[in-house]
C-alpha cells in the first residue's frame, strides 16, 4: 500500500489566457459539475490516500482563502436557526480528512521556487505536485510506483493530446490519400501529476525567478534525472473558457476522472 504523501498545487499564475470570461474567480476556482476545479483535483488524490495540500499562493490569493473559510457553507446543505450562531453543515467524510495550508509565495515568484517553498513546509522525502487546472483520470498510486521503480528524482506524467485538427496524408502533387479527423498526436506534453524526491530542490536553486518547465525540468533532464510515466487515459486542462465548457460537458455525460464512487 502506498503512504499518504503531500501534494503541492499550483494555483499562482495569472490565468490570462482566460481574461474577463472568468470574472473575479482565479480559473482554478471555475465550476466544473457544481465543484471548483481544484475540487476534482484534490478529490482525485483523495481517493488514492493523498490528503495533505499545500497551495503557495500568488496571483487573487484572497480568493483561495475566502474558498476554503467557506468550504463547508459553500459545498454542504446548511441547516440553522436564524438569529441564532448555530450553523450545522454535514460534512463529507472524505473531505474532513483533508489537510490545507495556504501560504503566500509571493505574487511575481515562478513555479518552480513555489515548489521550493512548499517543500520547506513538509518532512516528507518524496512529494507530489501538480497543477491545480488540470484533470485526468490518472492512477495516483501507479504513478508513485513507477516514480519508486526507477530510482530517479523525478517524474512527470506524459499524454499525448488529440489534434486540434484533421491531418492530411497527401502526395507530392497535392492528391489526398487519406484524411484522418483530429488523430491523437505521436508527441508527449507535459501533464503535470509529477513525483519529487527532495533531491529535486537542489534544481530549484536560485530566487523568485526560477520556473518548473523553463528552469528546473530542463536541469533535470541533462542531468538524467527525469523520467515519464505514461498516461494513456483520459486528461484535460482548463486554459479557456471553451476548457471550462467543455469539461462541464464531459462531467455531464460520466467523467472519466471521476474515479471515486459518491
Amino acid at each position: 500500500m502506498t503512504n499518504s504523501l503531500p501534494v503541492v498545487l499550483l494555483v499562482g499564475g495569472a490565468g490570462s489566457r482566460m481574461g474577463a470570461d472568468s470574472g473575479d474567480l482565479p480559473k482554478h476556482l471555475l465550476e466544473v459539475g457544481g465543484r471548483a476545479m481544484l475540487w476534482h483535483v484534490m478529490r482525485l488524490y483523495s481517493h488514492f490516500g493523498h490528503t495533505h495540500f499545500l497551495f503557495p499562493l500568488g496571483q487573487r490569493g484572497e480568493a483561495f482563502r475566502r474558498y476554503f473559510l467557506d468550504f463547508q457553507a459553500l459545498t454542504r446543505d446548511l441547516s440553522f436557526r436564524l438569529g441564532t450562531p448555530d450553523v450545522r453543515t454535514p460534512a463529507s467524510a472524505v473531505e474532513r480528512e483533508w489537510q490545507v495550508t495556504l501560504f503566500d509565495a509571493g505574487i511575481r515568484t515562478r513555479k518552480g521556487a513555489r515548489v521550493r517553498l512548499a517543500a520547506k513546509r513538509i518532512d516528507a522525502a518524496t512529494f507530489c505536485v501538480t497543477y491545480g487546472d488540470g484533470i485526468g483520470d490518472v492512477d495516483i498510486n501507479r504513478l508513485i510506483a513507477f516514480h519508486r521503480s526507477h530510482g530517479r528524482l523525478a517524474t512527470l506524467t506524459g499524454f499525448r493530446p488529440l489534434s486540434q485538427y484533421g491531418v492530411l496524408q497527401i502526395e507530392d502533387d497535392g492528391r489526398v490519400l487519406q484524411l484522418d479527423e483530429k488523430p491523437r498526436l505521436q508527441h508527449w506534453i507535459n501533464a503535470g501529476f509529477f513525483v519529487f524526491e527532495r533531491g529535486v530542490l537542489e534544481y530549484l536553486a536560485g530566487d523568485e525567478s526560477v520556473d518548473l518547465e523553463t528552469v528546473a525540468l530542463p536541469r533535470l533532464a541533462a542531468a538524467g534525472e527525469l523520467m515519464m510515466y505514461r498516461h494513456e487515459g483520459f486528461w484535460a486542462s482548463m486554459d479557456t473558457f471553451k476548457d471550462a465548457r467543455y469539461l462541464n460537458e464531459v462531467w455531464d455525460e460520466n467523467a472519466p476522472w471521476k474515479v471515486w464512487g459518491d
